[in-house]
């Protein structure tokens, strides 16, 4: 691999490394598909990265879940071939979609159970009571909006500062 290419392929592996969402080898996977012009063997990808074929087959597969990484069909070839997403906007859009939407609705689906146990115990003192539904109230409506920006998001619509801050005024 040239210079350039590992400059790249190290840099997007690190970034990806902390971002939770690939591992560094995914990330280094993802860069060199994306700077080479044509679709790529596991055999040539574990070449050019020095790691075992399997591990890269192994690792390309989380690629190929988030759409990052496509296979794609070579003539006269049997073998596996791969090349990197270019639109971004769509793999953000998937990114939101599965990743960061369940979180949120984890968070809102807390909230919730949490108000509930609280109502039903009744057991708190008025003014705690009084504190923990208004910290409630205030994280519900916090990822409520960011909900509704996640789907604007997902769907292609405008996400702007004005949008977030009509739905929390809400």
């Amino acid at each position: 691999m040239d210079r350039m290419t590992a400059i790249f392929v190290d840099g997007v592996g690190a970034g990806a490394g902390p971002s939770g969402l690939v591992s560094q080898l995914q990330g280094r996977i993802f860069g060199l598909l994306y700077l080479n012009p044509a679709p790529m063997s596991l055999d040539d990808i574990a070449a050019q990265l020095q790691q075992s074929k399997s591990n890269i087959s192994t690792t390309i597969r989380g690629l190929v879940e988030w759409h990052l990484v496509r296979r794609v069909d070579v003539p006269g070839s049997r073998k596996d071939h791969y090349e990197a997403a270019t639109d971004f906007w769509r793999v953000m859009q998937e990114i939101f979609e599965r990743r960061f939407r369940w979180m949120v609705r984890q968070v809102m689906a807390t909230v919730d159970e949490t108000r509930n146990v609280a109502r039903s115990e009744g057991k708190r003192p008025k003014s705690e009571a009084a504190f923990v539904d208004a910290r409630l109230d205030h994280m519900n409506q916090f990822f409520t909006t960011l909900d509704a920006g996640i789907s604007a998001f997902a769907n292609g619509q405008p996400v702007t500062p004005e949008s977030f801050q009509q739905k929390a005024a809400r």
